[in-house]
């Protein structure tokens, strides 16, 4: 249906006619009303023409709002681009067009009446600053075609027949990736469905770690190694391929999903700030997972605070004692060693003072799971994400050697763990899109067999919309989380696109999880259904790697400038 001069009350098909001259129109004024919420913004926070941090924190809600905006804005325009690519390649379908028209159709109404950050916050654009005039620049006739006819009753019912008709294929619509890297989707796919999905629940339930066998099977299929560069012994592929690896594996199982994530953060640290004989001694021997690494940041009173963490390091002879406590430390017990953060000079108080170690351990077991001397620690029982389990540390004295200093150089370790937040949110965000798509597979599975009231509940419009909403919102976040990735491979900073894929993927599988359990009905409130599990999981994404206010934070500080 063409947007020119029509009359807009007319009833439309299912697929609007001159779909992606629509879907380009509209992103015009989203780009102008995005600019205007800035400009609102940053009056708001600014004194005396600069950016002030407690005018920030004050007007929260709307730098926030800000954040939020923009990441619609980019997740339009990456949707977008998806299909302009699709349609070059003549491989536009129907899916795909639904997909793109309930997207847009969604993601424009909220931008107008209120985007939502979480279940129980809505931000809207006066929070911003805006007033009806200038929110009037969406009364745009694309805009207008978009809200009114993309998202409806019949476009996410005909959605989710063809979810149905071709429920063999891997992901709902095409990725827009290339054929090596849907290879690899494949590989990784058909490994989670054989040796992960079968067993996921099982460990959850019994809290036992991930076995040994599927670290050796991911070892061989050179997941530890996948990002690392081929001189150091691993594949040296792109940023892109981790995030398809993670999405697979975290749709089997998160816990397996995350495996990788350890040795992505330390073989980052060691690249972007190892010395050469650092290098060349830890990162093949992360590459082929001889040495499991595990983080060490956290600590109890600090949170996302790490400029404030107390942890010391103090030099003893050529060497360091580290002494303090840490917290939330993922798969502390079997690794080999810590990429640990810890205060080498006493007379800091902020991030200025801090140094990043390479501090070797030894593997523990359930007998003894930190038998090196120097440290000690404890299990923290969690509601999900259980595969690894986690820990809190308290070190006194513990050495380590001189040699293992990061870079060879003390103050350097905050500077040394920001360069690795882009590649870490990046891979969080494709960890939530697995377990998004692992909340729809479970759920449509079930909406099928499930019969109420003499039919399939897959066949109630309230269940059908929610599962295809699930959809759509996996291919939004998928499409952002791909575009973060490739700016990191083309060697462009990009802090904010993956900030905005991190932010928007923990919400969506947030919700795809919550929802899959309403569809449950009560079964999902049991234990032994799997939609439980990952619930559970699920509201993890929304907290590490950066809680979604810090991050909404983060983006707002750096698009403010």
């Amino acid at each position: 249906m063409a947007h020119d001069g029509q009359d807009l009350t007319v009833a439309t098909p299912v697929i609007l006619d001159g779909l992606l001259a629509l879907t380009s129109d509209a992103m015009a004024p989203v780009d102008a009303l995005l600019e205007t919420a800035k400009a609102r913004v940053r009056v708001m926070v600014s004194e005396n023409g600069r950016v002030s941090g407690p005018l920030v924190e004050a007007h929260q809600t709307a730098a926030h709002g800000l954040a939020w905006l923009a990441t619609y804005a980019e997740s339009l325009r990456e949707m977008n681009k998806w299909a302009q690519s699709l349609n070059d390649q003549g491989k536009f379908g129907e899916t795909e067009q639904l997909i793109l028209q309930i997207a847009f159709g969604e993601y424009l109404w909220q931008i107008y009446g209120g985007i939502q950050m979480n279940q129980g916050e809505v931000v809207r654009l006066q929070d911003l600053g805006l007033d009806q005039t200038e929110m009037r620049g969406l009364m745009d006739a694309a805009v207008q075609t978009l809200t009114r006819h993309g998202n409806t009753q019949a476009a996410r019912s005909r959605l989710v027949a063809l979810m149905q008709e071709h429920s063999a294929n891997i992901t709902v619509g095409a990725s827009g990736l290339d054929d090596e890297l849907e290879m690899i989707r494949e590989q990784f796919r058909r490994y989670a469905v054989e040796k992960v999905e079968p067993f996921a629940h099982e460990w959850h339930l019994k809290d036992e770690l991930i076995p040994m066998e599927v670290i050796e099977d991911l070892a061989e299929m050179g997941v530890f190694g996948l990002t690392i560069p081929e001189e150091f012994g691993g594949f040296g592929l792109s940023k892109a391929s981790m995030c398809v690896v993670s999405e697979e594996l975290s749709r089997g199982y998160i816990g397996v999903g995350s495996l990788g994530t350890r040795s992505e953060i330390a073989a980052e640290l060691i690249l972007a700030g190892g010395t050469d004989a650092q290098k060349a001694k830890w990162l093949p021997r992360l590459a082929s997972a001889e040495t499991l690494p595990t983080a060490v940041f956290t600590e109890p009173n600090t949170g996302s605070d790490l400029g404030s963490l107390r942890t010391r390091a103090t030099k003893d002879g050529d060497d360091y004692k580290i002494t303090g406590n840490k917290t939330w430390i993922t798969h502390a017990a079997r690794t080999h060693v810590m990429t640990l953060l810890a205060r080498t000079d006493p007379t800091t108080t902020d991030y200025r003072g801090l140094s990043m170690f390479l501090a070797e351990k030894t593997p523990g077991d359930d007998a003894n799971p930190f038998p090196t001397d120097g440290m000690t620690g404890g299990e923290i029982e969690v509601l999900g994400y259980r595969g690894m389990k986690e820990y809190e540390l308290a070190f006194d004295g513990f050495h380590v050697k001189g040699e293992n200093l990061l870079g060879g150089e003390e103050g350097k370790g905050f500077k040394q763990l920001m360069e690795t937040f882009e590649s870490a949110r990046i891979q969080t965000a494709a960890r939530a899109i697995g377990v998004a798509q692992s909340a729809l597979d479970i759920s449509m599975q079930y909406a099928q067999d499930r019969k109420q009231f003499g039919k399939s509940l897959i066949e109630f419009p309230r269940v059908s919309s929610k599962l295809a909403m699930m959809a759509v919102e996996i291919m939004v976040a998928r499409q952002l989380t791909y575009f973060s990735a490739f700016e990191k491979d083309q060697g462009r900073r990009c802090d904010v696109e993956a900030g905005m894929a991190k932010l928007l993927g923990a919400r969506v599988a947030w919700a795809a999880a919550d929802n899959g359990l309403q569809i449950h009905g009560g079964n999902g409130f049991a234990l032994e259904y799997k939609i439980s599990r990952v619930l559970c999981d699920a509201r993890i994404l929304n907290i590490f790697e950066g809680a979604a206010e810090i991050q909404a934070q983060v983006i707002a500080r750096r698009i403010l400038g």
